[in-house]
Parts: C-alpha cells; sequence; structure tokens
C-alpha cells in the first residue's frame, strides 16, 4: 500500500488526529519473526508472509524519514536490556518534549 493511501485512510479514521510522537522498535524481520517464534504459538497476524512485514517495515522507515520530529526510530535488534536503557534515557526528552 502507497504512503498516500495509508495517509488518506489515517485522514479517514482519525481526521486530524495524530500523535505528537511514535517510537519505532526497528529490527530486520527475520529477527522479529524468530522472536515471535521462539515465545511460542504464532498469532493470525504474525502469520504474515515475509513480503508483507518487509512491506510494513518499509513503510514506517519511510514516515520516520520524511517527519523525524514525530518518529523516533529504536535499534529493537539489540539485547531486551540495551533497548529498556535507550528507552529509559529518552524518558527525560520525552517529558520535556510534553511540558511544552
Amino acid at each position: 500500500m502507497s504512503l498516500a493511501r495509508i495517509a488518506a485512510l489515517e485522514t479517514f479514521v482519525q481526521g486530524d488526529l495524530r500523535p505528537d510522537l511514535t517510537l519505532v522498535f526497528d529490527l530486520p524481520v527475520e529477527v522479529g519473526l524468530a522472536r515471535a517464534s521462539a515465545r511460542g504459538r504464532l498469532d493470525r497476524f504474525e502469520l504474515e508472509g515475509q513480503a508483507f512485514f518487509d512491506a510494513v517495515r518499509t513503510a514506517f522507515l519511510q514516515r520516520a524519514a520524511a517527519e523525524p520530529a514525530r518518529y523516533y526510530l529504536l535499534d529493537a535488534a539489540q539485547p531486551l536490556a540495551r533497548v529498556q536503557q535507550t528507552i529509559d534515557a529518552l524518558v527525560p526528552d520525552l517529558l520535556e518534549r510534553a511540558r511544552g
């Protein structure tokens, strides 16, 4: 689905409402699928093919590049503790942004 079509659907569903910030936990599709499989039985969404997840990842990365002030990319391929440290370090900045 094109980014223009996604934007049109967003407007149809949400009007002008958009989040101030979107955290994108980015990692290679293969890593995400392996992690999901390791948790146990996959749900209907997780059973989608690799092409679907490649397209979703690409769309989020394109949106993040187009609106860097609204998207924050986190390297989710790192160990969980490292991802948590990144988020912990980000929280003070997020609180400051919320205060305006």
